[in-house]
């Protein structure tokens, strides 16, 4: 199989999608088949280049002049390349291969990573759509993609060959009790009621600190609400105590080093932070909404409280540092059977998708040629 990627970029920025693209594209390359990538370029380009994939620029910023040359730019790409797969991850790729596609020339996959985005839908231009999870499936079923179209692909950057292995982490120096949120600074990530429920929780605790590790457009938001006094008046020197970290190539190194793993997201398809959270070992705190409770075993591997309580959230961490035997449970708990998120399951279960696809459509066109033969 020659199989082509199509991402916005391959930027090391943290982006979750650009992550899984760049591990199965390496992946399959190191299974033996041409894989290339085609994207506006980023530091990802020399791990490509490593393992083999070719990278081919395409700049798909959404303005009319040049969504007129990407288009142009994409037949050119095709007509180079030759692919069997072209595999979209986002949006405007989705659009690009499938509206330009010539007389189905290629088979078509995308995957689904943030269903909550209305611009969704559009990947069901696909002959084939996988989502990350259950909860993207029946999601994307309700906005009229055909169940028979979609396939269930859990998500999984364990092994990834971004990574290093994880006793070769540093872990950074923190203080302890310590709470963690590794994500980007949107409201969608609950960092606003991450930071009302550490407030809560320093009163109790004064030697507590909270480290909110990414970057974000709402980035100065949090942190001017930090800085007001009327927010940190009393609270032991709170403003001291909540770290902005930015954005961090190397997050295994906090996860490594806290207490307790929070993600507070109001939407999250999968939460892929969280397998690598659970890998670190640590107490994991996440919101009970889309496919995060399939990534903690419905509740198994960490605690599950409902998204934007700010009161459930305290009074669960509060829970947690105050109990050391039931800190360690959840510790513990976190890390048990971690196999199935791993990159190289990911990619194998993804390879079965294309295929399927593939044999499906050399069955079709047998029986089409069979029926143009009776008629003859």
């Amino acid at each position: 199989m020659r199989i082509l990627h199509i991402t916005n970029h391959v930027q090391k920025i943290g982006n979750g999608i650009v992550n899984v693209a760049v591990d199965l594209a390496c992946l399959q390359a190191k299974s033996g088949f041409d894989i290339a990538v085609a994207s506006a370029g980023g530091e990802y380009e020399q791990l490509l280049a490593d393992h083999g994939v070719e990278h081919f620029y395409l700049n798909q910023s959404r303005t009319p002049l040049n969504l007129i040359k990407a288009v142009w730019d994409y037949r050119q790409i095709i007509k180079e390349f030759q692919p069997d797969i072209v595999h979209v991850h986002m949006m405007t790729g989705a659009i690009l291969a499938g509206i330009f596609r010539k007389n189905r020339e290629y088979h078509l996959v995308s995957t689904v990573h943030n269903e909550f985005q209305h611009s969704a839908v559009l990947m069901g231009l696909a002959d084939q759509v996988i989502a990350v999870s259950n909860a993207v499936a029946n999601s994307m079923i309700r906005r009229g993609i055909p169940a028979q179209k979609l396939r269930v692909v859990s998500n999984g950057t364990l092994r990834s060959p971004r990574h290093k292995k994880l006793q070769d982490y540093q872990p950074v120096e923190m203080p302890h009790p310590s709470i963690t949120t590794v994500a980007g600074m949107y409201t969608r990530k609950g960092i606003y009621e991450l930071i009302e429920a550490f407030k809560i929780v320093a009163t109790d605790f004064p030697q507590a600190h909270l480290y909110l590790v990414g970057d974000g457009p709402d980035r100065q938001m949090f942190e001017d609400m930090v800085e007001n006094p009327a927010f940190s008046d009393g609270c032991n020197g709170l403003r001291q105590r909540i770290h902005f970290e930015g954005f961090q190539s190397e997050p295994q190194r906090y996860m490594l080093a806290t207490d307790i793993f929070v993600l507070a997201s109001h939407c999250e398809s999968f939460g892929l932070v969280l397998t690598e959270a659970r890998e670190t070992g640590c107490a994991i705190v996440a919101s009970d909404v889309d496919g995060i409770p399939e990534t903690l075993d419905h509740g198994q591997a960490g605690i599950l409280v409902p998204s934007k309580d700010i009161q459930t959230l305290a009074k669960t961490l509060t829970q947690l540092l105050s109990d050391r035997q039931l800190l360690d449970k959840w510790k513990f708990r976190a890390q048990q059977g971690l196999e199935r998120f791993s990159a190289i399951r990911v990619n194998e279960e993804i390879l079965a998708v294309y295929r399927e696809l593939i044999k499906k459509d050399n069955i079709i066109k047998v029986i089409e040629t069979r029926e143009l033969a009776n008629l003859n």
